[in-house]
């Protein structure tokens, strides 16, 4: 049985990513945008405002590059620690315990991102696929 999970493991891996790129990708639209249901239940974020646009910058450029699979370890420790920012400053201080803050959210894409920082892009990733069409130099002769 082990064996076959471990051979599953790059799928399974790929597709996580995907699917929490996809989420963060459209928290960030939610915000930039109002699509979705908007930033915080309708409308999004003024331009340019400070930390709220610019996390939703990061959320959904974030979101796409981890989504796609392109640069997924930068990307992911970027949103990482945009979203440690976002539970520390925004939501810790109102109440210790995520579900008071309502901060679960923040700590979940904090630390699943940060586990991809760790476990890297698995199957389906594009840096993947660059990698094998860039030609590798042909070894020295001496």
């Amino acid at each position: 049985m082990n064996a076959r999970l471990n051979q599953a493991q790059p799928y399974v891996l790929g597709l996580f990513r995907i699917v929490v790129g996809l989420l963060f990708a459209c928290h960030g639209a939610a915000s930039l945008f109002g699509v979705l249901g908007g930033a915080q239940g309708g409308g999004s974020i003024d331009a340019w405002t400070w930390p709220g646009w610019y996390a939703a910058v990061i959320q959904l450029v974030g979101g796409g590059l981890v989504l796609l699979g392109l640069g997924t370890r930068p990307a992911a420790l970027v949103a990482s620690g945009s979203m440690a920012y976002a539970y520390f400053k925004v939501h810790q201080p109102d109440a210790f315990w995520p579900i008071q803050n309502h901060g679960e959210p923040a700590a979940m894409f904090c630390w699943t991102l940060f586990l991809l920082v760790f476990t890297g892009p698995g199957a389906f990733a594009l840096d993947g696929l660059l990698a094998r069409r860039v030609p590798q130099p042909a070894p020295a002769t001496a």
